[in-house]
């Protein structure tokens, strides 16, 4: 059997999904309060969509957007910036054994949704749909 590019097994685990979405919850909550010590950070409203925890739960990668789509690269910086701090409130809030290490990319699944929307809207796109 071939193997997908894009996944590497089977998928993620219950653990890594309950860690992932957890760390998701405890991040936003902390960016929303603003208990970060940064006021470049405090002065973005960034929305975490997701967090992927690798199957050993010490990589937690955020996936996030700042509200309107703008400042993307200022956000990411900010956030780099804080890691530790933030790292440090999650493992405060959760009882695992190891506070996973945060990698923060910009969530690109709107933008993939538009192009989508583009597409399908395309004359001929839509000619073949319905010809179905």
């Amino acid at each position: 059997m071939a193997k997908n590019k894009f996944h590497d097994g089977p998928g993620p685990s219950q653990r890594q999904l309950r860690v992932g979405e957890l760390i998701r919850r405890t991040l936003s909550d902390v960016l929303m309060q603003g208990d970060v010590h940064d006021p470049d950070l405090n002065a973005l409203s960034i929305t975490v969509s997701e967090v992927r925890a690798s199957p050993d739960l010490k990589i937690a990668t955020a996936y996030v957007l700042p509200l309107g789509g703008g400042n993307r690269e200022e956000a990411i910086q900010a956030l780099k910036r804080n890691k530790h701090e933030l790292r440090r409130a999650i493992g405060k809030e959760m009882s695992l054994k190891y506070a996973p290490d945060l990698r923060f990319l910009i969530d690109d699944t709107f933008d993939k949704l538009d192009e989508s929307r583009r597409l399908f809207s395309q004359d001929k796109v839509r000619q073949d749909l319905e010809k179905e």
